[in-house]
C-alpha cells in the first residue's frame, strides 16, 4: 500500500498562512512581529530544506526504513511476519494511532537530543536562531538534521509497522508543529493538558532562563510531562525569542553553519581529547575552564545564590536593603 506524505499538500497552505499572518500583523497593532529580513533568511532556508530533503530523505528515511522493515520483517510463508515471532502490524485504523504514538515518542527523545548534545545542536540551532516568533520561524530548519533525525525512528519500522505509514505519520507531525509558530492563539484550557499547544512553544522558543530547553513534545505534551521537560507559559513574563548568541548575520550559510565554527573554536582550547570530545557531543554551553556553563550549571547556581540571599535575609535586622546579583537571559 502506498500512501503520500502529507506535506505534499502542506507546503501551499504554509505559504498561504504565512502571507495571511504578515498581513494580519502590519494591518494591527503587531508591526514588530516580522522582521523582512529575517523573513527572507527564514524562507530561504525553508526552500533549501524542501530542495534538499526529498534527495536526502530517498536514502536515508525510504530506502533506509524499508530495508530495516524487510530485515526484521520477512515474508513468511506468504506473511509478513516479525522476527520476535508475531505479525507485522496491517493497516487497521488503531495501528495508525499506536504508530502515531510512537512517532510522537520518537519525536521527543529527537527534540530533545538536539537541546542535550552539541553536535546535535549545531543543526537545530538554526531554527531558534530568529528572535522573532512567527509561521515565518516555522520553515526556518536546518538543512543538516535530515542526516540523523531518521535513526531515532527505525525502531518503529524494525518492530512492525510499515515504512509508509511511519512517513505519514512523520508529515502530520510535520503539518502540527508548522501551525504552533503563532502569538494569536490563546491558552486552550482543557486541551492544554494532553496536546502541544502555542502558548507551550512559545515557552520552547524563549531564551528566558525559566524557559530554556522545555517543551520538547511533537504533537502532545505527554512525554514532557513524563520526563521532566514540560512548563506551562507564564504570561507574568516578558518573553525573550531566540538563542542567547545569535549569529549577527541574515546571510543563509552563516546561520546554517555558524554553531560549527564555534565548536571548532572551542576544540582547540584544549589539547585534551577528553575537553574535545565534550566540546562537540557534550551539552551546549560546557567548558572545561568553566568559561561558559550549561543551562543546568547556571540554574544550579542561581538556586544556590536564591538560597543563600534567603538564609541572609533571615539573619539581617528588618528595614536592611539586601544587594543581589540579578541575571538577565
Amino acid at each position: 500500500m502506498d500512501f503520500t506524505n502529507p506535506l505534499v499538500y502542506g507546503v501551499p497552505c504554509f505559504l498561504g498562512l504565512i502571507l495571511l499572518e504578515l498581513t494580519y500583523s502590519k494591518t494591527h497593532d503587531h508591526k514588530d512581529l516580522y522582521n523582512w529580513r529575517d523573513l527572507f533568511s527564514s524562507v530561504g532556508m525553508g526552500v533549501g530544506s524542501a530542495i534538499i530533503a526529498p534527495l536526502v530523505k530517498t536514502i536515508t528515511i525510504i530506502l533506509l526504513f524499508s530495508f530495516v522493515y524487510d530485515v526484521f520483517n520477512p515474508i513468511v510463508d506468504g506473511v509478513r511476519t516479525n522476527i520476535m515471532g508475531y505479525e507485522s502490524f496491517g493497516y487497521a485504523w488503531y495501528i495508525w494511532i499506536f504508530c502515531m504514538l510512537a512517532d510522537d515518542f520518537s519525536y521527543y527523545w529527537f527534540h530533545r537530543q538536539n537541546h542535550m548534545v552539541r553536535f546535535f545542536w549545531a543543526a537545530h540551532i538554526v531554527h531558534h536562531s530568529s528572535d522573532n516568533f512567527n509561521l515565518g520561524t516555522a520553515v526556518r530548519n536546518g538543512w543538516f538534521t535530515i542526516f540523523y533525525k531518521p535513526m531515532f525512528y527505525v525502531w518503529i519500522v524494525a518492530i512492525g509497522f510499515p515504512p509508509e505509514m511511519l512517513v505519514v505519520c512523520l508529515g502530520i507531525e510535520a503539518l502540527w508543529q508548522f501551525q504552533l509558530h503563532t502569538v494569536f492563539i490563546p491558552k486552550l484550557g482543557f486541551l492544554d493538558r494532553f496536546l502541544n499547544t502555542h502558548t507551550m512553544h512559545q515557552v520552547h522558543h524563549a531564551c528566558n532562563i525559566e524557559y530554556m530547553d522545555k517543551n520538547h513534545g511533537g504533537i502532545l505534551n505527554v512525554f514532557d510531562r513524563i520526563f521532566g521537560t514540560w512548563k506551562p507559559l507564564d504570561e507574568s513574563i516578558d518573553i525573550t525569542y531566540g538563542v542567547t548568541s545569535p549569529p549577527d548575520s541574515y546571510n543563509i550559510w552563516v546561520i546554517l553553519t555558524h554553531e560549527y565554527a564555534d565548536i571548532w573554536r572551542d576544540m582547540k582550547k584544549s589539547k585534551n581529547l577528553k575537553h574535545k570530545f565534550m566540546y562537540v557531543f557534550g551539552p551546549p554551553g560546557w567548558s572545561h575552564d568553566g568559561s561558559t556553563k550549561t543551562i543546568k550549571q547556571v540554574r544550579r547556581e542561581l538556586a544556590l545564590e536564591k538560597l543563600n540571599l534567603s538564609e541572609q535575609t533571615m539573619t539581617k535586622p528588618i528595614g536592611k536593603k539586601l544587594e543581589g546579583k540579578v541575571y538577565t537571559s
